[in-house]
């Protein structure tokens, strides 16, 4: 084995909290190194947030082409090419990739490609390179999790839906989350008939309890089959190499020629050698961390999808970068604060939300402090289409002041109109401030500064 390479701060992940943090501390001078076993960008730039993304564009415009026949238009689908999208988007990822490398380069920071494993030191083993440094940061994200079920194997990641060389005809999507019905609705929007598969009533169960009616509701109308109740059994394939479903209860869902395991994702600690540092982690494997991104082992760190705390690129990336103005910016109190983060689910249509689901309000601050407003409306849009989709906005308020600590809205433009109202519920605004607030005519978000 080589000789040991001494650094300031050893990042294992190259994804977005990983890079994040090694750009922010190589600018205040450290001697960084970046340990990937993958590529560049983790789970966001190359199966995760981008090119989902990009998939999300193709089914909008296929929206947009069918809704232009309202307006007067002659336009004609006339198919999708699966292929030449698949290709152009991964020309685009790899490119992505490229930039990625470029910006660490020019940072200053050295890249080692090769799977980590973690020895008292603390040391960082990468093949026979040993590396060391006094601050370690254990940035590995997740991957997608498959059924202990007999024929799991048959089934698809959402990693591998963007491999896929034909488009499916028909799909079944297993899962309730924000993965599963995104790519529902982009798999729908461009032509495959979409069944999904839900343990429970509606989707998104940890979000607003009016987010998931209303998606579920609308998915229904858009032609998309809702099978609730279904926890698998198995997963098979019939002699005409249909997929079939077997189910705790039910009839099978059978007849499909790709089925998405949508259930959630795990932590990338397997092989890592947390117990080898005595790094402290649950029994998934998300690694303990305290307010300040620090594991129960002096000088080793998490941010990130490895933490299980709000497993969103944004948050990977914030906290990465306060924790290196903590450790090299001379900034002892610099840390992230996790209230208020605002999210977005890119459905058809789209959700965005911040704070506190009315539920949570409640049980948090008791009935009597909350007050909820709400409208549900069609856009102005619709008016000239056959289909009306619905929006419904919501405010949850709590006290005296009615301090708006929720604000949740399902529809067109949701996506694009949260980002300045999640600073108003940072800002503490109240129902006052929003009543105060001119709106914007003629808008959806204009009904959040107007309801009554």
């Amino acid at each position: 084995m080589s000789a040991v390479s001494s650094f300031d701060y050893i990042v294992i992940g190259g994804g977005s909290g990983g890079i994040a943090s090694a750009r922010r501390a190589a600018s205040y001078g450290a001697k960084v190194a970046v340990v990937e076993a993958g590529r560049l960008g983790g789970t966001c730039v190359n199966v995760g947030c981008v090119p989902k993304k990009i998939f999300y564009y193709a089914a909008n415009l296929a929206e947009a082409a069918r809704d232009a026949r309202g307006y007067g238009f002659d336009v004609e689908l006339r198919g999708f090419d699966w292929e030449g999208f698949r290709a152009r988007r991964s020309a685009y990822i790899e490119r992505l990739g490229r930039i990625y490398a470029d910006n660490l380069d020019h940072a200053g920071v050295y890249v080692l490609q090769g799977r980590a494993r973690l020895e008292p030191g603390p040391r960082v083993v990468v093949g026979e390179r040993v590396l060391a440094a006094p601050h370690v940061l254990l940035a590995v994200g997740g991957q997608a999790r498959h059924p202990a079920l007999p024929g799991a194997e048959l089934g698809l990641s959402s990693d591998d839906v963007f491999e896929l060389r034909e488009q499916p005809r028909r799909a079944l999507i297993v899962g309730a989350g924000y993965i599963a019905v995104e790519f529902a609705g982009i798999l729908h929007g461009l032509g495959t008939h979409v069944t999904l598969a839900l343990r429970g009533a509606t989707p998104l169960r940890h979000f607003d309890a009016m987010l998931g009616c209303e998606l579920g509701d609308e998915m229904q109308r858009q032609g998309i089959v809702l099978a609730p109740g279904s926890v698998p059994r198995a997963l098979s394939r019939a002699a005409d190499g249909t997929l079939s479903l077997e189910r705790e209860h039910g009839e099978p869902l059978a007849g499909h020629d790709a089925v998405l395991w949508a259930i959630g994702r795990e932590p990338n600690t397997a092989g890592l050698g947390l117990s080898a540092l005595g790094v402290e982690a649950d029994a998934r494997g998300h690694v303990h961390v305290d307010a300040s991104q620090n594991t129960n082992v002096a000088g080793v760190y998490s941010v990130g999808d490895v933490t299980g705390r709000f497993e969103l690129p944004p948050v990977a990336i914030a906290a990465g970068r306060r924790l290196a103005d903590r450790l090299f910016g001379n900034q002892p109190e610099a840390k992230l604060d996790y209230a208020d983060i605002p999210t977005v689910v890119f459905s058809h249509p789209p959700i965005g939300t911040v704070g506190l689901s009315e539920a949570q309000a409640r049980e948090r601050h008791g009935d009597d402090a909350v007050k909820v407003y709400a409208t549900r409306f069609t856009g102005l849009f619709y008016s000239m289409l056959e289909h009306k989709p619905r929006t419904h906005v919501k405010l949850v308020t709590v006290g005296p002041d009615e301090r708006v600590v929720g604000v949740h809205v399902f529809g067109p433009g949701a996506d694009e109109m949260l980002q300045g109202f999640a600073v108003a519920v940072r800002m503490g605004a109240t129902k006052a401030d929003f009543d105060r607030t001119v709106a914007i005519h003629p808008t959806s978000s204009e009904e959040l500064v107007t309801l009554r």
